[in-house]
C-alpha cells in the first residue's frame, strides 16, 4: 500500500517540477538546465517590474505637470486680485488690467472704448469666476 501512496504522490506532483526524472527513459534533469529556466524568468520578471515602474513614473510626470498648472493658475488669480481696483469686482463682470508705472489696475474700459488708444498700457482682459478664479478673456479691438 505504501508503493501505492507514493506513486499516487508522485503523479499528483507535475513532472516538470520534479527534481529528478520520473521515468528512467525521461532526459536527466541538469542544474544548469535550471539555472537557465531561473535566469529567463528572473529576465521576464524584471522586464515586467521595469514597464510596470515606467508606467507609474509617467503618471506621476503628469500629475507633477498638472499640479505646477495648479500653483500657477492660483498665482496669477492672486496677481490679479492684488491689482489696484476702484469697483466692486462681480463674478461674470469682464475687466480690463492695464498697467501704470509698474502697477496694475482693473478699469471696467476695454481698450476699444478708449478709441483704440488706451492711456497705459494694456495687459489683457479677465472675467472673474464664481470660486473668484479669473479666466482670460479675448479683447477685440
Amino acid at each position: 500500500m505504501d508503493s501505492k501512496s507514493n506513486h499516487e504522490e508522485m503523479s499528483e506532483t507535475p513532472h516538470h517540477s520534479l527534481t529528478f526524472g520520473t521515468s528512467r527513459l525521461a532526459p536527466p534533469i541538469r542544474l544548469v538546465d535550471r539555472a537557465k529556466e531561473i535566469e529567463v524568468a528572473e529576465e521576464s520578471l524584471q522586464i515586467q517590474v521595469n514597464g510596470k515602474l515606467e508606467l507609474i513614473a509617467q503618471q506621476i510626470r503628469a500629475l507633477k505637470a498638472e499640479a505646477q498648472k495648479i500653483l500657477d493658475a492660483a498665482a496669477k488669480d492672486v496677481e490679479l486680485h492684488n491689482a489696484k481696483c476702484q469697483f466692486e469686482k462681480k463674478p461674470g463682470q469682464k475687466m480690463h488690467l492695464y498697467e501704470k508705472n509698474g502697477e496694475k489696475y482693473f478699469s471696467l474700459l476695454s481698450p476699444r472704448e478708449w478709441g483704440g488708444s488706451p492711456p497705459h498700457a494694456f495687459i489683457g482682459s479677465y472675467v472673474m469666476n464664481i470660486d473668484r478664479s479669473f479666466s482670460e478673456s479675448p479683447e477685440e479691438f
